[in-house]
């Protein structure tokens, strides 16, 4: 049985990885070729993919330590080690329920460095505190500044619903930031990194100069993991998670593939990128479970999806957006296509350049079933997204042939949902709801089905079985058993050999529930 080696799960320093002998996955050749040149870069990535650990190395290569690289790409190539004054604001781990929080955090840092490279102002303004701060540290070292930025927009995301402290936030940080450029010959080299990218006409409006990697080819693998670095990295927890759950060595990469990976972010879909966080615990755990979503899913996003009616089946079949989309987002935007690529729910899938076009859709499985399980409640009629809802008693019952059980469960669940609260539920909510339940239980579904002489709701495929489903609202389920018998939707099925089960459902909205369903 191989070794296990210690994995880095959580821990976003770089120091602490090279000195406590972390598996660390070599990063610095891309570090070689941002620092080339003194232009500000932005980087989005969604949250637990490594952007906090390529900052720290960033961090610990411009603080001259040359001893953490000994061994690595850029150990080979770099000679001078030359030593900047390096400012880190870091806007992770903690809350921001306020304008007055976000002061109060950019304040400890500050005055961290003040106390550092000396106070050159009493103004209480960061904005003005900052700028005096590179001039300061640039006189005292002798040495320009690097700056570094980690999850910028936070404060900015938690606040998405509320555009008045929003704004006052947005106002802030934006005379903060434009300090990059108005103050650009104290600094050496910055970087900025969040979930969504910057909007031009914004809290970056007056950084002209400030360069997106976020869709560069050459950087699409600064922060995840590449298939080439899985297979070169992890041999050992390849091999002993195989060991482990009994399968071969090609049969757990396909696994891994299968749940992990995925993730593009070029116009080159073909350089798949891994999901770090959910990797290295899978190693940990030897086990193929989801954990990306343990971390949490913004509640914001998911009720979004609802209340616009998203077309929930484009999250598989991809979505065709235009570049701006990608590049470019406001928070208070009622669209949540560009906010679902950007927080790590969609990626490219395929780029169209004749267009300039992207087709994005869910990366892997972890997301795919992860979201799913947050949209089930929603649709169900619960806003709060605390309705714990058992796929594995659906999955009992239909595969017991148990179909009238089956929509008790369903209807059950409906009636539970808070009445007043509740989102009124329309046909495609309800065929929406069925439509999850499938998914989550692994068969095949399709909605909106051609069949004979017209579309059918929502066609299922079970081992023994193929049903048929018709959704009515405000009407009866009669209605609906005569549309499947007269569009004669079975006839495509005639040959299969499994049994063809119709089920008739009205959604009554008086009584937001199912009122009525016929099984044939």
């Amino acid at each position: 049985m191989s070794e296990r080696r210690k994995l880095p799960i959580g821990i976003q320093t770089f120091e602490k990885i090279r000195i406590d002998n972390y598996v660390y996955v070599d990063k610095t050749q891309l570090v070689e070729e941002l620092i080339q040149y003194k232009t500000p870069y932005f980087l989005s990535r969604p949250r637990r993919f490594g952007k906090s650990l390529f900052l720290s190395t960033l961090k610990s290569y411009f603080e001259g330590r040359k001893d953490l690289f000994e061994g690595l790409s850029i150990s080979k190539t770099e000679s001078e080690w030359k030593k900047y004054p390096v400012l880190y604001f870091d806007f992770t781990g903690k809350s921001y329920d306020s304008l007055e929080d976000l002061i109060e955090k950019i304040d400890d840092t500050l005055l961290e460095y003040e106390a550092i490279y000396g106070k050159r102002t009493e103004s209480k303004d960061v904005a003005i505190r900052l700028r005096n701060l590179l001039k300061a540290a640039f006189e005292k070292t002798g040495n320009q500044v690097v700056v570094l930025v980690d999850e910028y927009d936070k404060p900015l995301l938690q606040h998405v619903l509320n555009s008045e402290v929003e704004d006052k936030i947005r106002s802030v940080l934006k005379g903060f930031y434009g300090n990059l450029k108005s103050e650009d010959q104290y600094i050496r080299f910055a970087f900025i990194t969040g979930v969504t990218r910057f909007d031009k006409v914004s809290i970056f409006s007056d950084l002209n100069n400030l360069r997106d990697i976020s869709l560069s080819e050459k950087f699409s693998a600064v922060c995840g993991i590449s298939q080439a670095e899985l297979e070169t990295n992890f041999v050992p927890e390849i091999e002993l998670m195989a060991e482990k759950n009994e399968i071969s060595k090609e049969e757990c990469l396909a696994e891994l593939k299968k749940n992990y990976d995925g993730y593009h972010f070029s116009k080159n879909t073909e350089n798949d990128i891994y999901n770090p966080f959910s990797l290295l615990n899978a190693f940990v755990d030897s086990n193929f479970g989801s954990y990306w979503f343990s971390t949490g899913t913004p509640t914001f996003l998911t009720k979004m999806m609802l209340d616009v009616h998203f077309d929930y089946e484009s999250l598989e079949n991809g979505i065709d957006v235009d570049s701006r989309s990608l590049e470019e987002y406001r928070l208070n935007s009622n669209e949540p296509v560009p906010m679902l690529y950007q927080t790590g729910y969609l990626t490219i899938k395929n780029y169209e350049k004749e267009f300039c076009s992207y087709t994005i859709a869910i990366p892997n499985a972890e997301v795919k079933f992860g979201l799913y399980k947050r949209l089930l409640p929603l649709y169900a009629g619960f806003p709060n997204d605390d309705k714990k809802i058992e796929i594995v008693n659906f999955l009992k019952e239909l595969r017991a042939g148990k179909v009238n059980e089956f929509m008790e469960r369903i209807n059950n669940i409906f009636a539970a949902a808070p009445k007043k609260s509740k989102q009124k539920c329309y046909e495609l909510d309800c065929q929406a709801f069925v439509w999850l339940i499938f998914k989550l239980m692994g068969e095949f579904v399709l909605c909106e089905v051609q069949n004979g002489k017209g579309r059918s709701d929502a066609v299922v495929w079970e081992k023994n079985a193929i049903y048929i489903f018709e959704f009515k609202i405000d009407k009866t389920a009669k209605e609906a058993m005569e549309q499947i018998n007269s569009k004669d939707y079975p006839i495509a099925y005639k040959n299969d050999g499994r049994k063809i089960v119709k089920v008739a459902v009205n959604y009554s909205s008086e009584k937001e529930q199912l009122d009525d369903w016929i099984i044939e």
